[in-house]
């Protein structure tokens, strides 16, 4: 089950309608320091600004599910976060109980080190496993290739991978490398998986202007820990 990517409005259309910037931003706290009080306080905005979800680590599921039950939010977590590096069987196991707990959306890191190695078989592999375990309990699969640490013909590979693996999105960054989205990496990635596919920008997003230039660069999803800020810049109350 792969999801249908619609295309955002333009940049322009953005502009003038903040809640169409809202509904295209992840909300995200996973900062390890995160307090049950700071969660409460995520699911209010994102309820009260009509963001798309939550994303938060796993342990924070079950609060927000509870507390944003009766709104359109979605709930998010990440998986092998952030370094990507545990193996694909506890990748999956955290998957699966992210799952149970009742996150929609997974956000994968891959494993890097594999994909600088040469391993394309096991990240393609592990995408796949992932994607199709997600689509089986009716979630997305976005994921997360941080381009901070890739060539850009590593960029275009893992894409490649991606599109062949049936996962739902591919993301820049988990914003806890040595740096986060640019509008070139998601124009790039954009252009490798083409219209069907998602893009996700994440990773130093805290202005409206770096907002606006991901979605003129391709991206159809943001992560952002500054969603408010970007919003009220736009126009929101």
């Amino acid at each position: 089950m792969s999801q249908t990517i619609t295309l955002l409005p333009a940049a322009e259309s953005i502009r003038q309608d903040w809640r169409l910037a809202a509904g295209l931003i992840d909300h995200t706290l996973l900062k390890p320091e995160a307090t049950s009080q700071q969660v409460s306080t995520l699911c209010r905005e994102a309820a009260e600004y009509g963001f798309f979800s939550v994303m938060v680590n796993a342990s924070n599921i079950a609060q927000c599910k509870s507390e944003l039950r009766g709104t359109p939010v979605v709930v998010g977590t990440v998986i092998g976060f952030p370094l990507g590096a545990t193996t694909g069987t506890a990748k999956l196991a955290e998957a699966t109980d992210a799952l149970r707990l009742g996150a929609t959306e997974l956000d994968m890191v891959i494993n890097i080190g594999a994909l600088k190695s040469g391993a394309r078989d096991l990240v393609q592999t592990e995408m796949r496993s992932l994607a199709q375990l997600a689509h089986g309990k009716g979630a997305l699969l976005k994921v997360i290739i941080e381009t901070a640490l890739l060539t850009t013909e590593e960029k275009l590979l893992v894409c490649q991978l991606a599109v062949a693996a049936g996962v739902d999105f591919v993301k820049t960054s988990t914003g806890f490398a040595s740096a986060g989205a640019t509008a070139a990496d998601v124009a790039l990635m954009r252009g490798v998986v083409g219209p069907s596919i998602g893009v996700k920008a994440a990773g130093g997003i805290r202005k409206a202007a770096d907002l606006l230039a991901m979605v003129e660069a391709g991206a159809n999803r943001a992560g952002a820990s500054s969603s408010v800020a970007i919003v009220r810049e736009l126009g929101a109350k």
